[in-house]
């Protein structure tokens, strides 16, 4: 077999040769090919120590062509649900193939030099037994989202748009996938770092990356991200334990209760595995960045029943912003253990400890219009106080029972707990004084902060056909519960000392926390209770038909006290809550012509944030609402490598608080639209060439209530993203990838009220990546650049003038990997 990649043409069938899986149909059978250089199987008598416990067949077999070289080809249905017999001690090539497959009811044949294939084993016949005739069995490419080694960046499945494994071609929903093979070519240490490759995503105010929120089709997320599922409020998400992130957009995200609109960005982390992998990363770049991350997982015990997965992650760097850094500590152990062939239970936890600065950025004037023309690095906080501390603390329980291979349950329970420290000098918004001193006002706010929050999920999933309809149906209940407390020191600019923006010189707030007391305590609480029923219906096979609802029963409630005699037992007295219950329904239509198009769209009704204020004579205001008219396609192509969807939507937020002017009363007549299109193309082109193209023309704007006719804030009407990777194929560069990105944001309104804008712009962004030629531990080498040309721009604002983070410069990180 030659080292260099080639390719012929038999009957039909396209072999490629190289050291990477193929696939290729031959007479309609689907064949996975594990192609790996070596000497002729007749030539290899030495010798090879295995080391492999009893696992799916199909991993056994890619792990074990892989450490002999040899080349294997199957139809893929012939090992599926088949276990591998352990193979440990030293084995000849065919010796060990053949312990391999004993009682799998399989065996192999010699086809060539160093290839063999796979064919069911010959048995005896018995006195009037009959042999059957010959079976093709069709299949199709398969993508495994388990596999380290997966470079795909087209994902043909995903779960959160429908909490069912659905096919993305058959969802009529608007569902975006970054896979981990794009989180590690572009080196995405947060979620902001691989959100970018979805359309209509916008990085939101993060604090100086004390917290992540986004900006989805025009609608803030207020910094509710979801792990599994599960919501995640005002915590940071690292990539470290993301095996992908599922985007849905709109309020098609309706199935998980409360939400705001624009849609969800969903973490699904990494699972345990049968088949042993290990992975250690170093990272290392500009601003002293240092990060180190660990990936194993494997088997427990002999039989492969018992999975353990453990992910570490310690980051530490500096920023371009003067002062501001990140220390941060997470370990993420997972247990499953298949405690029969129907049912299963997943134990998961994860700690995170985390030290940072809580930085607002710079500022702009309302003269200008844009950003105050200061070095993008000034802070214009106190770097000797204003530090922030946050500890998670999460657990998870999974239970999945299949009942029949028709009927499943899952059941899940998460526990959150998250304690944070934070303090902050900050101006006050928005900011409304003559800078041209440079003289700036603050205010000092210092709250401990203390939350627990509370998941459950249980679901039922169903299959079954009536009169020629093919359903697949869900019916659930979800629980959540968040209950914060907080204490804090709050001290107005009168008692805070100015800092000039310009010229600024620390350490003269005046703010001794020493001797001052804490004077402002706080206690929220969030429950919700919903119900919801879906079935996805499947007619003719190509016309696919969504319909179900929810009903959520929610509670949100808010109290606060003033003064140093007070305390957070007096805030939970003060305590004024809202009940609000709603119907949500969703419906959605999808047609497939053919197996490559998908016509598609939808009508959902969402139920939105409780609204607190007080409506005239005392009445509760219902709660914000919003609904979505969606339309568009999808497209496969290249064997489902490449996959792309264009969707036209229309998404209004009603009933936002509007204060009605000269009383202390609000009446919930706001609203807000967003209308657009959005176009997404991801996958491979060629073996060679990996891209990721995005663009979104979104307008969005205030219809009613404060600041009618204005632009929603932070949203670029034009935004777009063009991301490839080449993969070079020539054997004397086998193993070296290069590519490059670039993204770009049209100009964005500052605030609500658009009294300052922040300027469009451009970054490029390049990779160089080499897999160095060892064949027991695969070694990268990684480098990117962010922001090539060292194009000064502003990320984000917090809908004031006084909060608005910039761009970061020019950085370097590089990367050395090692997995077996």
């Amino acid at each position: 077999m030659l080292n260099n990649k080639k390719s012929f043409s038999s009957g039909g069938m396209a072999v490629n040769r190289g050291k990477k899986i193929r696939s290729c149909f031959i007479n309609g059978v689907f064949i996975l090919t594990f192609c790996h250089a070596a000497p002729a199987l007749s030539e290899q008598t030495q010798k090879i120590q295995f080391d492999m416990p009893s696992s799916d067949l199909a991993s056994a077999l890619n792990r074990y062509a892989e450490k002999t070289g040899m080349e294997l080809s199957y139809p893929a249905s012939m090992v599926a649900g088949s276990k591998s017999m352990p193979l440990k001690g030293s084995y000849g090539v065919q010796e060990g193939l053949n312990e391999l497959l004993r009682g799998t009811g399989l065996a192999y044949r010699l086809t060539g030099e160093n290839s063999v294939t796979l064919e069911k084993a010959p048995v005896s016949k018995a006195a009037g037994s009959t042999t059957l005739s010959g079976v093709t069995v069709k299949g199709q490419r398969q993508y495994d989202p388990n596999d380290p080694y997966n470079t795909d960046y087209a994902v043909p499945n995903a779960n959160s748009a429908t909490k069912t494994d659905t096919p993305i071609m058959e969802t009529p929903v608007a569902v975006q996938v970054i896979p981990r093979a794009v989180m590690q070519d572009q080196q995405a240490v947060q979620l902001g770092d691989a959100v970018k490759n979805v359309s209509g995503v916008f990085q939101g105010f993060t604090f100086g990356g004390l917290g992540e929120e986004f900006m989805i089709r025009g609608f803030n997320t207020n910094n509710a991200n979801y792990l599994d599922g599960f919501r995640w409020p005002a915590s940071r998400l690292t990539t470290a334990n993301a095996e992908r992130i599922e985007v849905v957009k709109g309020a098609a995200a309706n199935l998980y209760g409360r939400i705001q609109p624009g849609g969800m960005i969903n973490v699904v982390t990494k699972r345990p595995q049968a088949t042993p992998y290990y992975a250690l990363e170093q990272q290392f770049g500009s601003y002293d960045l240092y990060r180190t991350t660990a990936d194993a997982t494997g088997a427990v015990n002999k039989d492969g029943s018992l999975m353990y997965r453990l992910n570490l992650e310690y980051l530490s760097r500096n920023s371009f912003r003067d002062f501001a850094y990140t220390d941060r500590v997470f370990v993420a152990p997972s247990l499953t253990w298949k405690v029969s062939d129907r049912t299963q239970l997943d134990l998961d936890f994860i700690h995170s400890d985390e030290n940072t600065l809580e930085d607002h950025g710079v500022v702009a004037s309302t003269v200008t219009r844009r950003p105050i023309d200061i070095p993008i690095s000034r802070f214009l906080g106190e770097p000797s106080m204003d530090k922030a501390n946050t500890k998670l603390y999460n657990t998870a329980v999974t239970l999945n029972h299949a009942f029949s291979d028709s009927w499943k349950m899952n059941a899940r329970f998460n526990y959150l707990k998250r304690d944070v420290v934070d303090l902050q000098h900050a101006a006050p918004t928005p900011l409304n004084q003559n800078l041209t001193a440079g003289t700036l006002t603050r205010n000092f706010y210092g709250p401990n902060s203390t939350a627990d929050s509370y998941g459950g999920t249980v679901n039922l999933n169903g299959k079954f056909s009536t009169w020629g309809l093919k359903h697949d149906v869900l019916g659930g209940w979800d629980f959540y519960s968040l209950d914060t407390a907080i204490s804090a020191w709050s001290l107005p600019p009168a008692s805070v000392g100015t800092i000039n923006i310009y010229q600024p010189v620390y350490g003269r707030s005046g703010v001794n926390l020493a001797t001052t007391p804490k004077n402002f305590f706080l206690s929220e609480s969030l429950y919700w209770n919903g119900v919801y029923f879906q079935d996805q219906i499947t007619l003719f096979d190509n016309l696919h038909i969504l319909g179900g609802g929810r009903y959520d029963w929610a509670y949100q409630a808010s109290g606060n006290a003033s003064g140093v005699t007070k305390s957070v037992a007096d805030a939970a007295a003060n305590l004024r809550g809202v009940d609000n219950q709603q119907f949500s329904p969703r419906v959605g239509l999808l047609y497939q012509p053919w197996d490559w198009l998908s016509l598609y769209g939808n009508f959902v009704e969402s139920l939105g944030s409780a609204n607190t204020a007080t409506g005239v004579g005392g009445t509760v205001l219902g709660p914000e609402t919003a609904e979505q008219y969606e339309a568009g396609f999808k497209t496969e192509f290249f064997d489902k490598r490449l996959i792309s969807s264009v969707a036209f939507y229309q998404l209004t937020k009603k009933n936002m608080t509007v204060p009605i002017t000269g009383t202390a009363f609000s009446e919930a007549i706001g609203e807000a639209r967003s209308e657009g299109v959005e176009i997404d193309v991801t996958g491979k082109v060629t073996d060679a060439v990996s891209l990721i193209a995005t663009y979104a023309y979104t307008d969005a704007s205030i219809l009613k209530g404060s600041n009618e006719g204005k632009r929603l804030w932070n949203v670029p009407r034009n935004a777009g993203s063009f991301w490839a990777k080449y993969d070079f194929q020539q054997a004397a560069v086998r193993g070296l990838s290069m590519g490059a990105g670039v993204y770009f944001q049209s100009q964005r309104e500052g605030d609500a009220a658009n009294t300052f804008e922040l300027p469009g712009y451009g970054r490029l962004d390049a990779l160089v990546k080499y897999k160095l030629p060892i064949a027991k531990a695969k070694t990268t080498l990684q480098f990117n650049v962010e922001n090539l040309l060292d194009h000064q721009y502003y990320v984000s604002t917090s809908n004031s003038n006084t909060f608005i983070n910039p761009g970061s410069p020019r950085t370097f990180m590089g990367s050395v990997k090692v997995e077996f």
